[in-house]
């Protein structure tokens, strides 16, 4: 009876764990928008892309392949229809110039989306609440292929009907 006893406890606080852990994990998902520890500090800079693809906030934000920030928040402009994105950059990363170019790049061929930022040349640099202008979307993989068999589909048929128009010559 005793032995049972320890058993239906154990049980439970591994249930219970199983819960703190789960909690935990969800809290520091990027897509919750919910994190555990402290605000991190920097300043915030947007850019408006045509399509984000699968851009998520908490993405991260890199230079050289360097993480210079994340992403902090995206939303849908009705006048422009673009998507706007707010990139916080950490507070040692102060001279990115003005002029720099945001790009959503992918994560290997199947992996998840993140800005990309090239350098400009000016002697001015991105402060609280600058906007980047030159940007590039992101390459949706589905809409590549889409194009590619496409364009396949009309080079196979105006490629058959040019091969049998060249067969037929008039005859002497």
């Amino acid at each position: 009876m005793h032995s049972n006893r320890t058993l239906e406890i154990g049980t439970g606080l591994f249930v219970l764990l199983g819960f703190v852990a789960l909690f935990f994990l969800t809290t520091q998902l990027p897509a919750s928008g919910l994190k555990l520890g402290a605000v991190k500090k920097g300043y915030h800079v947007s850019a408006d892309f045509d399509n984000i693809g699968d851009l998520k906030v908490g993405s991260p934000v890199t230079m050289s392949g360097v993480s210079v920030g994340e992403v902090d928040g995206i939303r849908f402009d009705p006048k422009i229809y673009k998507a706007v994105v707010r990139m916080r950059i950490d507070p040692q990363f102060n001279q990115i110039p003005e002029d720099s170019f945001a790009s959503i790049q992918t994560q290997g061929l199947l992996g998840g989306k993140y800005i990309g930022i090239s350098a400009g040349g000016l002697d001015t640099y991105l402060k609280e609440g600058s906007h980047i202008d030159q940007t590039q979307s992101a390459i949706v993989l589905e809409s590549l292929i889409n194009k590619f068999f496409a364009n396949f589909a009309d080079k196979g048929s105006s490629g058959s009907s040019s091969s049998s128009q060249t067969q037929e010559e008039p005859k002497k």
